[in-house]
């Protein structure tokens, strides 16, 4: 009896221990697994999820919340289904399980490349030989050695065949401009026996002798000390031969054309007349303002004369219009005072000359008439 109970204590308290065993995880080989045991595939459940195999974690978990959002009881949404909100959570789970064991595969793979990479000799990658030769290690370094040779004697040939090129290259250049240097001295040389042949010409004909200088020395210096004498023989010798340097032919023109200015204005005013009306006070308006124009150019043209005038005090300053308007207005009044000064000198010298020969004037007058 004692027997039997025992037993059957023994009995329900295995059960229960099998029973609990049951809802807890179990261990296989230090690891533990679930003991849950998905009713579908992965692929089905990708589907489920409307999602690919191979995404990411961010997608998965963004493809569940939308779909709970959608099938999910509580949710208020027309489409609310709580047997599919369950295949969604499913599907879920095993998705999730999927992608964990991948990645698990993946860093188990990478550990063990990594164990064989450190477990592998060091002084392998010496033993590549840069892909020469074949053979066993000994055959295959002796063939990379006199690969290396023959690159080396490569690179040294092509070094050279530079080097003379290079040299090759100057040596033309500077063959070049050797010739070039022994044209232009030949031609100096033809032009300077060509000039000497043309004076011992002229000398034998005696183009020479009439010369006004002949016999005389030269004036070497100037008398201003500031001048260069070369400069000052050089353009000396200009001139006289019917050369002048650029200034001097600006200042020439600058004051012929200063002058000219002047006289037009003092003749347009002469022109004019006086007393001045309104018709004469506008011509004399439009005639100063062109006059104003005219003065304006002129002293462009002094800008530029100052530009390339080689002595500071050769400088030229600008004409105002309004004094030279002034001057020619003095000059006129000064023309017309001389005018009536002669007028009254002429018509006294004809009164005095009629008082002296007035007899004889009236029969010089009749003789011509009688003779016409």
């Amino acid at each position: 009896m004692l027997t039997n109970s025992v037993g059957h204590y023994l009995m329900l308290h295995q059960a229960m221990i099998l029973r609990n065993l049951k809802l807890f995880p179990y261990i296989c080989g230090n690891r533990m697994v679930s003991g849950y045991k998905p009713k579908r595939n992965v692929k089905d459940s990708y589907k489920v999820l409307e999602l690919e195999e191979g995404c990411s974690l961010d997608d998965i978990r963004n493809s569940y919340r939308n779909l709970a959002k959608r099938y999910h009881p509580d949710s208020g949404a027309a489409t609310a289904d709580s047997e599919a909100f369950m295949q969604v959570e499913e599907a879920y789970r095993v998705v999730l399980s999927d992608v964990a064991n991948k990645k698990k595969s993946n860093e188990s793979t990478e550990e063990e490349e990594d164990q064989f990479k450190s477990k592998s000799p060091q002084h392998r990658h010496y033993l590549s030989f840069e892909g020469v030769g074949f053979g066993t290690p000994s055959q295959r370094e002796k063939q990379y050695m006199q690969f290396r040779v023959d690159r080396a004697t490569e690179q040294v040939l092509e070094y050279r065949q530079q080097r003379l090129e290079s040299q090759y290259a100057a040596t033309d250049l500077m063959k070049a401009k050797d010739v070039r240097q022994s044209k232009k001295v030949k031609i100096t040389q033809a032009v300077e026996r060509l000039v000497e042949d043309l004076i011992q010409e002229s000398m034998a004909k005696g183009d020479f002798d009439n010369l006004s200088g002949k016999g005389k020395p030269l004036q070497k210096f100037s008398d201003c000390p500031h001048i260069d004498p070369m400069t000052h023989n050089l353009n000396r010798i200009l001139i006289d031969n019917g050369y002048q340097p650029e200034w001097i032919l600006m200042q020439k023109e600058i004051r012929e054309t200063i002058e000219r200015l002047r006289k037009g204005i003092v003749a347009s005013r002469s022109k004019l007349g006086g007393p001045m009306t309104p018709y004469r006070q506008k011509q004399w308006d439009h005639i100063c303002e062109q006059f104003i124009e005219d003065i304006r150019k002129l002293n462009k043209r002094i800008d530029s004369f100052n530009l390339v005038v080689p002595i500071l005090s050769r400088q030229m300053v600008h004409f105002s219009a309004d004094k030279e308007i002034v001057r020619a207005q003095k000059t006129y009044e000064a023309l017309v005072e001389n005018r009536e000064a002669s007028t009254s000198d002429t018509k006294e010298n004809e009164e005095e000359n009629v008082k002296r020969f007035g007899w004889k004037s009236s029969l010089l007058k009749l003789l011509n008439l009688s003779l016409k």
